[in-house]
C-alpha cells in the first residue's frame, strides 16, 4: 500500500500501548495553542490496527505510530478528524519507528535562531511568544540578549552544555563519584557551580586516561 494522507475520525485512532514519548503539561498546552492559532499540524502517522482484518485505508481502526499528543490536542480543541499518513508497516517496523520518530533531528544554528526569536518578540512580545514556543520567557530573553561574536563563544558555551546520560550499577556509581570528588578537589573554583566543577573533573579524568593510553602505544 502506498503512503497516502487522508482525514480520519479521531474515534478511529487508537494509541499504541508501547509509545514511550511523554510531554509535560506546559508543553502540551503550547501545542494546543499552536494548533488553535494556526490550524496547522504535522499529519499523524498511523497504520491499520493489527487487530483489523482490513489492512487498507478503509479500516475501521488505526493505530497511532507518531502524533499521540497531536491527537490529544485535537480532541481538546473539539476536532472530529485528523489528517493522517497511513503506513503499511509490521510490528517490528512499528517498534523501531516508535523509538526513532520525533527523536532523530538536526540542531539549530544559534545565530539564526536568535535572529528569528528577535523578529518574533518584536511582533508578539516575549510573554506571548513563550506561550507558543518550547522555551520559557526567561530563556527567550537570555537568547535574544546574547551578543554573538565571530570567534567561538567561550563564556556562553556552558549555557548550551551537552548532556551525557549513561546508567551504572551502585558499585560503579560509588567509584565514579569518588574519582570525581578527588579530581574536583584539585580544581576548586568558587565561580563555578557544582555541576560545572564535576564536568571539569570528568574531563580531567578522561584526559589523564587518554594520556596514559598514548604512553602505552
Amino acid at each position: 500500500m502506498k503512503h497516502i494522507t487522508q482525514a480520519i475520525a479521531l474515534n478511529k485512532l487508537v494509541a499504541h500501548p508501547d509509545n514511550p514519548n511523554v510531554m509535560s503539561d506546559a508543553t502540551f498546552r503550547k501545542l494546543v495553542r499552536n494548533i488553535e492559532r494556526t490550524g496547522l499540524y504535522e499529519p499523524i502517522v498511523v497504520r491499520p490496527h493489527p487487530d483489523e482484518k482490513d489492512h487498507s485505508a478503509t479500516a475501521d481502526k488505526f493505530q497511532i505510530i507518531n502524533g499521540h499528543h497531536r491527537v490529544k490536542a485535537l480532541e481538546r480543541l473539539g476536532r472530529k478528524e485528523a489528517d493522517c499518513v497511513i503506513w503499511d508497516v509490521d510490528d517490528e517496523q512499528t517498534s523501531i519507528l516508535l523509538t526513532t520518530l520525533n527523536r532523530l533531528a538536526g540542531s539549530d544554528t544559534l545565530a539564526k535562531k536568535i535572529e528569528l526569536l528577535k523578529k518574533l518578540t518584536e511582533r508578539m512580545g516575549t510573554a506571548q511568544l513563550a506561550k507558543l514556543l518550547p522555551q520559557t520567557a526567561k530563556q527567550i530573553e537570555r537568547l535574544t540578549n546574547l551578543k554573538l561574536s565571530i570567534s567561538p563563544i567561550k563564556a556562553q558555551a556552558e549555557q548550551f552544555a551537552i548532556p551525557i546520560v549513561f546508567f551504572v550499577t551502585k558499585q560503579q556509581q560509588e567509584i565514579i563519584e569518588n574519582a570525581i570528588e578527588t579530581a574536583a578537589g584539585g580544581t576548586r573554583n568558587d565561580k563555578q557551580s557544582k555541576a560545572q566543577r564535576r564536568a571539569v573533573a570528568i574531563t580531567e579524568i578522561a584526559g589523564q586516561f587518554m594520556e596514559g593510553e598514548k604512553c602505552r602505544m
